[in-house]
């Protein structure tokens, strides 16, 4: 294996082209003094706690503490956790992330009684307090969303006792994340020159895109191996994490885990089983488009490892990153000049970590707090679709950034509801500025086929994701046990159902739940397909209307979580309450396999 082939060391990086964590903290001393200085805080916060209910002063005062110390603490954990993610292999950097964590537990208990106090207080007092205090009445959609979960709130010993858990029922996640990304050795496999490369994570993409089928095959088989020798371990976290969600839903009252992560944030259920029962109308679309992508492959027989790819080798053009930078940067003009300054920040001032690196977090993601850059974390491969991840994570970064700059602190951040939505319209505009400004017919059908395998991606397969989490979940609220063996079975007679006839399941692909983190966040994944759907949407008003599009879509990006996602992505141009955004991204998929079919 040559120097060129292996996975660097941190230091061996270019700094250019990481992180500069030094805007938050110089150092770890620097870090140890907010830590001190939010223990300073604490304790002016909780000689408050019995006396919330004394006047619009006392409520006002616990609420700003409140904001302070949870300003400071989520930019002591965007630190430490960006630290560890740059190279888990570093002990300094996972005792931080160790701290960190603990202490957001630990201040989470000690913020616990604020709001069964504020619940305790009568609704009318609270409204004459709004009206009485003006410095209060920032807090009047809080104060009214908190009023919303009244019945699902507990006492403030009960809130108390459940924050101290969080540093319990953090576990399952931790160990995932270290045992699949420090401890999780993968073999070498021969490339497609005979010689040896190294499994990785970022490194497994890249391979299913071979034009070897036997590099891809190998690629595929050898890297679950690695997961099936620690199967049983991923099936018992996973399998905690899915039950601490159930305890939680029955301690709060919820009908169901589904309700008690999608209420708090006034989604309507209907929202996720209308994608789960419209995308299943419409999984026959799918099955054309493999059908299709099989002819085309000149397959008898079209594998999971297969549908990565590429259809038009010749357009498999290698994109490196200060292209993509240049091209993503062309792309978002008509965004107009506000963002076009905010993307060159995050360029100029190392906002981005973008190569892979021994030990580092494999995928990519944005991430920062109120008082930080928002940050973006890559492990840029010099492919096409990594200057789409790019600009993927670029959207939540702007959204981050506008949200951050426009509103207090109590609304600075956005529901992971609409999380989705300014990232996968990047791409959509990406993809549109390079069909129309790339005369290179085959990079059209690439890009044609990339714009299918997106909704594939992030529609099809995501809902696929979203249903697994809702079944695995409903079978732990009916008292069944969950094991590696039985997510296996399941999952693959899902996967069998999404992908059709025309695709050969291999019998690995049983093992695909335990490589997927987005099963420890909490039903998450379906904002993807909704997050695309939308997308879809704005971005071609945006395309076609021009300037009102945009500033509908600049209020939207820096709304922050000010009023309902529902309700910012109506008066933005699309209601998620109805099967329709997502019927009209399954119309569209249709009529790209129509081009596709007719350029073949």
């Amino acid at each position: 294996m040559t120097e060129a082939q292996k996975v660097p060391r941190r230091d061996e990086l270019p700094a250019a082209y990481t992180w500069d964590l030094s805007v938050v903290y110089a150092d770890i001393d620097a870090w140890d003094a907010d830590v001190a200085k939010i223990e300073g805080l604490l304790p002016d916060l909780t000689a408050l706690q019995g006396k919330l209910g004394e006047g619009a002063g006392q409520l006002l005062r616990a609420l700003h503490l409140r904001d302070e110390i949870a300003r400071i603490l989520y930019q002591l954990y965007t630190y430490a956790s960006n630290r560890k993610n740059s190279d888990s292999t570093d002990p300094a950097g996972q005792a931080l992330d160790e701290r960190a964590g603990s202490l957001l537990a630990r201040i989470g208990a000690a913020l616990a009684f604020i709001e069964p106090e504020i619940l305790g207080i009568a609704q009318e007092t609270i409204a004459s307090w709004l009206k009485s205090e003006p410095k209060l009445q920032i807090y009047g959609y809080e104060l009214e969303e908190l009023a919303r979960q009244r019945a699902h709130i507990r006492s403030a010993e009960v809130e108390s006792i459940l924050a101290q858990f969080g540093d319990v029922t953090r576990a399952p996640s931790e160990i995932f994340e270290i045992l699949t990304n420090a401890d999780l050795k993968f073999p070498e496999i021969d490339g497609e020159a005979g010689q040896k490369i190294q499994l990785s994570h970022a490194r497994y993409g890249r391979l299913l895109e071979s034009q070897d089928r036997r590099v891809r095959r190998d690629a595929f088989k050898n890297y679950y191996s690695g997961y099936q020798g620690i199967l049983n371990t991923l099936g018992t976290t996973l399998a905690a994490e899915v039950r601490s969600h159930v305890v939680n839903a029955r301690v709060r009252g919820y009908e169901s885990a589904l309700a008690a992560a999608l209420e708090p944030r006034d989604i309507p259920l209907d929202v996720y089983r209308n994608l789960v029962k419209t995308i299943n109308a419409n999984l026959p679309k799918l099955h054309r488009y493999m059908e299709l992508r099989k002819r085309m492959m000149g397959l008898d027989e079209l594998r999971i490892y297969d549908t990565y790819a590429p259809l038009v080798p010749q357009a498999d053009v290698s994109v490196p990153y200060d292209e993509a930078r240049d091209t993503v940067q062309a792309a978002f003009r008509p965004l107009g000049a506000d963002y076009a300054d905010a993307l060159a920040k995050a360029f100029n001032n190392r906002w981005i970590d973008v190569y892979e690196n021994v030990g580092k977090r494999s995928g990519a993601y944005s991430s920062g707090s109120y008082s930080t850059p928002p940050f973006i974390l890559l492990n840029y491969q010099d492919r096409l679709r990594d200057m789409f991840t790019l600009a993927h994570e670029l959207g939540h970064s702007m959204h981050s950034y506008f949200t951050r700059r426009t509103q207090p602190f109590v609304y600075g951040s956005y529901t992971i509801f609409v999380a989705e939505v300014a990232s996968t319209l990047n791409e959509a505009l990406l993809n549109d500025y390079l069909l129309k400004n790339r005369d290179d017919a085959m990079l059209r059908k690439s890009l044609i086929v990339q714009q299918l395998d997106d909704i594939r991606a992030t529609i099809f397969r995501q809902t696929m994701f979203a249903e697994f989490e809702l079944d695995i979940h409903t079978r732990a609220e009916a008292g069944e046990p969950l094991t590696s063996d039985s997510l296996s079975k399941s999952y693959y007679e899902l996967v069998k159902r999404y992908q059709g006839p025309p695709v050969t399941l291999d019998d690995e692909i049983a093992f695909e739940w335990a490589r997927i983190p987005h099963f420890y966040y909490n039903f998450y994944v379906y904002q993807y397909a909704t997050g695309l759907s939308a997308a879809l949407a704005l971005s071609r008003q945006i395309i076609d209307e021009g300037q009102p599009a945009v500033d509908r879509y600049l209020r939207f990006l820096s709304s922050g979580s000010s009023r309902s996602s529902i309700d910012m992505l109506r008066d933005a141009g699309v209601d998620m309450t109805t099967p329709a955004p997502i019927q009209a991204a399954m119309d569209a998929f249709d009529r790209l396999v129509n081009e596709l079919e007719a350029l073949a």
